[in-house]
């Protein structure tokens, strides 16, 4: 079965899907990296992950403000502090443990796109990986729409896939798919833009990593204090909100403990094969690839000249 063009969008009442590789043709959009999916970029390779222990102190800790909060209401009726301490214990306490475990669990390994040989490698359990063409990468991006009394609510992701070049791969091992929770839509279209931008522009085309311990004005404390600096109270009042009620800052720290110290590709092949290259024995890309970049780009000079 073929697979839809690069650049066209299946559109419904209530979903979008837009199809953005293969062939990995421009976007129109800027390379924006709001996941922080970029954990190592140099002239060579970009390793990207897809790890996030701060989305999990996200969801746990609104939980518990709301449960310090009830706590405080049922202090003084003891029959319903007793109810709701068992539980608070179930819905707190089995995902607390469950977080502390995750923390002691070895970060999942990046995805390395070197874009000297045009070849991505995909680590896979059990000390596998694959070398993958970077031009047969699949990138798809997601969205979906829900109407309900509390309003429309919007969701989407950016999907990446590689295929196992083993041709006498196993059933369950032929495919292997990342999902970022990026919203889909133009968001996904930046997400992605990190990756293709790279290899087909350089790093200079798409930002630096953030992972890790980042500049002082880029941390909640920081941006808080940046904002009452210049006066910005609205800024002020929703850097506290979140730190207070979404626990941004928590999450700040745990993400940061996590991957101060992105984990590298193990693999003695792999380490030999991310070592640079003489420019004369630079992969280059295929005359279709360059067919369809000047195709997608002639067409996205035309929607801007018609808007």
């Amino acid at each position: 079965m073929s697979k839809p063009t690069a650049g066209t969008s299946q559109k419904r009442i209530f979903s979008r899907k837009d199809y953005l590789a293969p062939l990995p043709v421009p976007t129109g959009q800027k390379p924006s990296d709001m996941l922080n999916i970029i954990w190592r970029k140099n002239e060579v390779f970009l390793d990207i992950g897809n790890y996030s222990i701060g989305s999990a102190v996200m969801g746990l800790w609104p939980l518990v403000m709301l449960s310090a909060f009830m706590g405080y209401l049922f202090r003084h009726d003891h029959d319903e502090m007793h109810i709701f301490a068992v539980m608070t214990t179930l819905v707190i306490g089995i995902p607390t443990l469950l977080l502390i475990y995750s923390l002691y669990r070895q970060v999942p390994l990046p995805i390395r796109f070197n874009r000297q040989r045009r070849e991505v490698c995909v680590p896979r359990e059990d000390g596998e990986y694959w070398i993958v063409p970077w031009e047969s990468v699949t990138a798809a991006a997601t969205q979906h729409s829900s109407i309900s009394q509390a309003g429309k609510n919007t969701m989407g992701l950016l999907f990446i896939g590689f295929e196992n070049p083993d041709p006498m791969a196993k059933e369950g091992n032929q495919h292997f798919y990342w999902g970022f929770n990026c919203g889909g839509g133009t968001s996904a279209m930046a997400l992605w833009e990190c990756v293709r931008s790279y290899m087909e522009l350089g790093p200079q085309s798409v930002p630096d990593s953030r992972v890790g311990v980042a500049p002082y004005e880029e941390t909640q404390i920081g941006s808080i204090i940046m904002d009452l600096r210049k006066g910005n109270l609205v800024g002020v009042l929703w850097g506290i909100f979140c730190i207070t009620i979404l626990g941004t800052y928590f999450a700040e720290k745990l993400q940061n403990l996590k991957l101060s110290d992105p984990p590298e590709l193990p693999y003695p092949t792999i380490i030999e094969w991310s070592k640079p290259l003489p420019p004369e024995q630079w992969a280059q890309p295929s005359p279709e690839l360059c067919a369809a970049i000047a195709e997608r780009k002639a067409e996205l000079a035309s929607q801007d000249q018609s808007t």
